[in-house]
């Protein structure tokens, strides 16, 4: 028993390590590109220091750094709001409404959940307007969250397509010559070319974070208009799979229940309220709950 009990504290600490290594690689890579970022901006010698400069003005300079970390603060303001806020259906009175319509019993939980709601085996709870377990965060986005979810993947791709523009350059330098196999390998294997020592440990850092920055761009691309269509279709992720949208309220309507009654200008900083007009529990309706699919286990 002992040793069973040993390695179940073992299992116990490497599953919490898990669930927050996608947390500190995301926070690497966001600090990473923000760092390489001001670099092209203050030194404006991407990869070769012997490169002839741009003259860019204080001003220019100053108007460049402001943006970037004006976007950089909302993506962090934003993930932290949306890690601290709780979305699970712990300490909220339900009342006694678990024989209403849409709802279900949680076996998990040993609780009646109401419409939309939906138990997480990942964070081992019941979620409020369940939309889907992120794992770059470790966390469901569900009701209460929905908004910090939205906002940061908003800023990221903002953010990230700036990234792309200014990191412009570094891939001019990269294929000055053409498209050769040198270029392709920098491009497509930088820690290839860094290992067998065929570029300098400057070239490569440039190459990679430009290189994530691309892809970062279009993942963080694809997220952001998938969850802007669900949201202005009334829908989270697990109710997309129907074809049925009992939540949709027309798109001011939608709009406003996502993102609260000031969803036109909340995204612009997390510090703004915008109270959400429900409380995650009732919902209005245009069409009856009883057969969506969507509220199975």
């Amino acid at each position: 028993m002992t040793w069973f009990s040993f390695a179940g504290r073992v299992w116990d600490r490497v599953e919490k390590t898990c669930l927050h290594l996608p947390i500190v690689l995301n926070t690497v890579l966001v600090f990473s590109i923000t760092a390489e970022v001001s670099y092209l901006v203050l030194v404006e010698a991407p990869l070769q220091p012997d490169q002839k400069k741009t003259q860019w003005s204080t001003v220019w300079k100053t108007l460049h750094l402001l943006v970037q970390y004006f976007m950089f603060g909302n993506i962090t303001w934003n993930a932290s709001l949306f890690l601290k806020t709780s979305t699970s259906i712990q300490g909220v009175f339900l009342g006694s409404e678990g024989m209403a319509q849409g709802w279900r019993y949680c076996y998990t939980c040993e609780t009646h959940t109401p419409p939309r709601c939906s138990h997480c085996y990942d964070c081992k709870v019941c979620v409020l307007r369940r939309d889907h377990h992120c794992v770059f965060f470790g966390q469901c986005v569900g009701f209460r969250n929905y908004r910090y979810f939205l906002s940061c993947l908003l800023f990221m791709w903002t953010g990230l397509l700036y990234a792309v523009v200014m990191n412009a350059e570094v891939f001019i330098i990269i294929l000055k010559e053409g498209v050769t196999l040198h270029s392709i390998l920098l491009l497509l294997m930088p820690w290839i070319m860094l290992v067998s020592g065929q570029v300098t440990a400057r070239a490569f850092a440039f190459a990679f974070i430009a290189d994530t920055c691309v892809l970062g761009f279009l993942l963080v691309a694809a997220f952001l208009f998938f969850h802007l269509f669900l949201l202005l279709r009334g829908q989270t992720t697990r109710e997309w799979y129907s074809i049925r949208r009992p939540y949709n309220l027309g798109l001011l309507g939608n709009l406003r229940h996502g993102l609260g009654t000031r969803w036109y200008i909340c995204w612009l900083c997390p510090l703004i309220p915008s109270p959400l007009p429900g409380d995650g529990i009732h919902f209005q309706v245009t069409e009856s709950l009883e057969s969506d699919p969507n509220r199975s286990r």
